[in-house]
């Protein structure tokens, strides 16, 4: 698995979602996904950029078990916790309902976040 490769396609593949939302708030005058459209950007698109290209740079980085976990801990975590903001945002589900599924999400960010800073240390 090319870690690199793999976090810059999906980047794209928010960037092309998080550009479809903006095009439909623009469009319809509604802004209510304002805050899903900014969340997709930034840990779909700007993040997942940033982490490819370091995996990019650095090659030491992307082979081993701290690449790996924070691959997987942050594709989950990400998907996980932007579907669940859409839900809310559009009244599909209470804020109640997003436990304990979103601040698993968000914890599986972090650490996913926390395996890149090791390995940062490490191998940078």
């Amino acid at each position: 698995m090319s870690i690199s490769k793999n976090f810059l396609a999906i980047a794209v593949a928010y960037l092309l979602v998080g550009i479809a939302i903006g095009m439909h708030m623009g469009a319809s005058g509604d802004h209510t996904l304002a805050p899903a459209h900014a969340h997709i950007n930034l840990l779909g698109f700007t993040l997942m950029t940033l982490f490819g290209l370091a995996y990019r740079v650095i090659p030491a980085m992307a082979n081993g078990v701290l690449a790996k976990a924070h691959f997987w801990l942050h594709q989950g975590g990400a998907l996980v916790l932007l579907v669940m903001l859409i839900l809310l945002l559009t009244g599909n589900i209470a804020e109640a309902q997003m436990a304990p599924l979103a601040p698993i999400a968000e914890i599986a960010i972090w650490i996913g976040v926390a395996c890149f800073g090791v390995n940062v240390l490490k191998n940078a």
